[in-house]
């Protein structure tokens, strides 16, 4: 225990001596994170071991490995960090140093090739009012995976700190299609930084569903290593007056890599929103294809958003588009909706429904023709809906106050 101290005490004097992200950083200027204080929580040890706030539905399905570690055990905590890379070179660095500083436990999952896509159902309930979580998952070669995350902040007095990290390997010719439903309440602060590395032939794609709070962080990293290697993402970004901040870092590294990233932020009210997008193409990278499309939407009021889609290009044979658009709904789309007898809300909610479900499903594509495939079962679910709804509400009750 005494060795585990000493290390969360050096990993909090790091952060220390790290610039926090502020003003003067140019990734986090537009909406920089509250101070350091609010992520590192006490620097007393708990006695035993804290629940990870992980639950996996189908824990013991054909190969699935998976583990709950402890942070507070030397040798666990040792499984946990050993294989991640040092967070001194990253932009973030502060916020891992704080994770390392904080964690406890983490969730460990391994995924075989079984021959069929496995589908699982992950989980995240805040263990506290201050907390670190952890998610290490790995994608051995050849394994089909579809991975639905949700998480739930609960209702913690003056909201919920929560500083999490996600490390995601997907090995040689693996594929995964990985939905991400973040909705935390007003009061709460988030922060998650997902990090994917991609091998030789491994397919990526992710949907995030997120909604804004007091301050919000998406912030993806992927590394795209392995020849043929791609990855597609999508955010949705849902915020009636208040934050968040999505951050999408892809760095292409070998030849015949694809890297896609759409988002579409619904801003309504006073809130503050960023869609920042980076990609690398390197050297050597032959036949890379980078493609970049941030769409803002300004529903009611006054919202401040940015759209920031940004190239490094570092070799000649390759192809690069990106954009960015901005505007208020269609007048063209709402005068047929009216047309067709539907009152102004309804038209509106409809038309911002059919706009979320496009995004994340050019994302999904492949699987929207299987009305069975359990991401068309939640995009046809009462979630998107019901968000959108709420949001709506929410911008309403902020422009009439």
């Amino acid at each position: 225990m005494d060795g585990v101290q000493t290390q969360r005490q050096s990993a909090r004097e790091h952060a220390q001596a790290l610039v926090w992200p502020g003003r003067r950083s140019e990734h986090f200027r537009t909406l920089p994170p509250p101070a350091l204080e609010s992520w590192l929580g006490a620097a007393e040890l708990p006695e035993a071991y804290t629940d990870s706030g992980w639950t996996l539905q189908e824990q013991s399905a054909a190969g699935v490995t998976a583990s709950h570690l402890s942070a507070l055990d030397p040798a666990q905590r040792g499984t946990l960090f050993a294989d991640l890379p040092s967070p001194d070179d990253d932009r973030a660095a502060p916020f891992a140093w704080a994770h390392r500083a904080l964690c406890t436990a983490g969730f460990h999952l391994s995924v075989a090739a079984t021959g069929e896509p496995l589908v699982l159902h992950l989980n995240h309930a805040a263990t506290g009012a201050v907390e670190a979580p952890l998610l290490m998952l790995e994608v051995q070669e050849g394994a089909r995976l579809v991975l639905l995350e949700q998480h739930d902040f609960g209702a913690h007095e003056g909201g919920v700190a929560q500083n999490l990290i996600a490390h995601i390997h997907v090995a040689r010719g693996a594929h995964v299609q990985h939905l991400r439903i973040v909705a935390p309440g007003a009061q709460d602060r988030v922060a998650h930084h997902v990090h994917v590395a991609l091998d030789a032939d491994a397919y990526y794609a992710q949907a995030l569903a997120s909604i804004g709070s007091g301050y919000h962080l998406q912030r993806n990293t992927v590394a795209l290593s392995g020849k043929g290697a791609e990855s597609r993402h999508a955010g949705l970004v849902l915020t009636a007056g208040k934050a968040l901040d999505y951050q999408m870092y892809g760095d292409l590294l070998a030849p015949h890599t694809r890297h896609q990233v759409e988002t579409l932020t619904l801003a309504s009210g006073k809130a503050k929103t960023v869609a920042n997008a980076y990609a690398r193409i390197a050297p050597g990278s032959d036949e890379a294809d980078v493609f970049q499309r941030l769409t803002g939407v300004a529903l009611e009021g006054q919202p401040h958003m940015q759209l920031r889609p940004h190239l490094e290009i570092l070799h000649d044979a390759v192809q690069a588009v990106h954009g960015a658009t901005w505007g208020a709904l269609p007048e063209d789309a709402l005068f047929y909706a009216r047309q067709r007898g539907l009152d102004d809300a309804t038209a509106r909610s409809l038309i911002i429904e059919g706009m979320a479900r496009a995004v994340l499903g050019r994302c999904m594509g492949e699987t929207l023709d299987n009305p069975e495939a359990p991401f068309t079962q939640w995009l046809d679910g009462p979630w998107l809906h019901e968000a959108i709804a709420r949001q709506w509400g929410a911008a309403g009750e902020s422009i009439r106050g």
